[in-house]
């Protein structure tokens, strides 16, 4: 009579009980722009997590929920990185910490920089600017802004100089005044910009960087995966800011650039004001995604 009686409370869940459902979150989750093959990661965690699962009649639904909330955060979850440690690690080699700035046009990247120049300015850091973007019109005013509000040294040279020089410059002027970050901003490029990669790879080359932060804008849907893999592949990515991440459509990118390239984001820009940079927290993106 118990077996009888447990039968009827409890349910195995079958493939085909766990494909009706993923079915549905398959195009909730395309249509927030989460890249295929992450949607591909999270349905197959689900499937190894559920199917033969024996539950609660009345509770398949949250059992069914939080699994999709476990295999969320195992996409978003990649090897955990923190600035801090980095920039402590390079005191220890008595060398200031260079953070270069990856991006396409108009990803936010310079606003970026700024706010986190801002950002380590109250944890105690002593940053400086180094104004890398040396091919874009307007692009050392903007950095001088910056710079003249939030009172950090800037380092530039004039439109059309050597990059990989200004990278230099900044940091033995780092060396030279105790500073202990140098922060790059870089002419924003894709994969396509033959001789801006090139550029790229020769700061890179020329001043071996600490860290390789590229900043995503969190609009592009889709395009935002494809930037991630050319600059990962062309130079290597450390790290991820996520840019204009006030938005609805914030879960998409989340979900997916970090994944497909295997790093962390470690940032959301949420705002215009230098405050507006806040730590990835991964359960809010879970939280916001299944509202």
């Amino acid at each position: 009579m118990a077996g009888i009686l447990k039968k009827v409370k409890e349910k195995t869940l079958t493939e085909d009980d766990v494909q009706k459902f993923l079915d549905e979150m398959q195009t909730v989750l395309l249509e927030n722009n989460v890249a295929l093959e992450v949607v591909d990661k999270i349905s197959d965690e689900l499937k190894k997590n559920l199917v033969g699962k024996s539950v609660s009649r009345k509770n398949v639904d949250k059992v069914i929920f939080n699994a999709l909330k476990n295999a969320i955060m195992v996409v978003l979850k990649q090897e955990p990185l923190e600035i801090e440690k980095v920039i402590k690690e390079c005191k220890k080699e008595k060398k200031p910490c260079t953070v270069l700035f990856l991006g396409f046009n108009g990803t936010g990247k310079t606003t970026s920089l700024a706010k986190l120049g801002n950002y380590l300015k109250k944890k105690k850091h002593n940053p400086v600017f180094a104004a890398a973007d040396t091919f874009r019109a307007a692009a050392l005013e903007q950095i001088g802004i910056h710079a003249e509000k939030l009172s950090i040294d800037l380092i530039k040279h004039d439109y059309g100089a050597d990059a990989a020089a200004v990278v230099f410059d900044a940091k033995k002027h780092a060396v030279a005044t105790g500073k202990d970050v140098v922060l790059v901003d870089t002419a924003g490029r894709n994969h396509a910009d033959v001789n801006l990669m090139d550029e790229l790879k020769k700061i890179c080359r020329v001043n071996n960087p600490d860290l390789k932060i590229l900043v995503i804008d969190t609009l592009t849907g889709n395009d935002a995966v494809e930037q991630a893999k050319n600059f990962n592949d062309a130079v290597g990515v450390d790290g991820i800011i996520l840019a204009k991440a006030d938005v609805a459509e914030k879960a998409g990118a989340a979900l997916s650039v970090g994944y497909v390239i295997g790093k962390p984001i470690l940032f959301m820009g949420t705002g215009q004001g230098y405050d507006d940079l806040v730590k990835f927290d991964p359960d809010k993106i879970v939280e916001d995604l299944l509202k």
